[in-house]
């Protein structure tokens, strides 16, 4: 496939032990908050051209984490994710190109189209015979628009955490 050289037709898995969901929230409308999910899983079916590639992912809710515990149980509670209800997000792309990659993102039980902008990082082969290639993609969603709306408004003016979130993806892909 030209527009990725050296990512041949087939199916690539993402190595979890290399790959990192993260996001980017404001706090305080002063300050950014990031954090991520640190159990991930997904796989890329490469097809003879761009048009026919599938990508599919998924990140486990329970492992979001900001390094700050009463904040990440309370993400994890009914007023954010609601893990117990929701243990799961997805995503399925519809469309890949050599900038972009489009696909229905699933939050909380609700599924909405977004757009990632995609950067290729390369093919190498590991020092263990493996193939692995790399990806960077980022967005801006509407969290509100997924039923993340809980938030508290501020004395000051703004309220406490942002309705735009910030999603990078750096992904690392081994070849089946």
């Amino acid at each position: 496939m030209t527009a990725f050289p050296g990512l041949t037709k087939g199916t690539w898995t993402v190595d979890p032990a290399h790959a990192e969901v993260g996001f980017t929230a404001r706090h305080l409308m002063v300050a950014r908050v990031r954090g991520r999910f640190a159990d991930v899983s997904g796989t890329v079916e490469v097809g003879d051209t761009l048009a026919d590639t599938q990508v599919r992912a998924a990140a486990a809710a329970t492992s979001i984490s900001t390094n700050q515990a009463d904040r990440d149980a309370h993400l994890r509670s009914a007023d954010f994710f609601d893990v117990e209800t929701y243990p799961e997000l997805t995503f399925v792309s519809t469309e890949v190109t050599e900038d972009s990659m489009t696909g229905e993102l699933t939050i909380k039980g609700v599924t909405r189209p977004v757009t990632f902008g995609l950067e290729f990082e390369g093919v190498q082969a590991d020092p263990w015979g493996n193939t692995k290639a790399g990806f960077s993609a980022r967005t801006s969603i509407n969290r509100s628009d997924w039923g993340l709306t809980w938030n508290a408004a501020l004395e000051g003016g703004g309220v406490l955490v942002s309705d735009t979130i910030q999603i990078t993806l750096e992904i690392e892909l081994l070849k089946a």
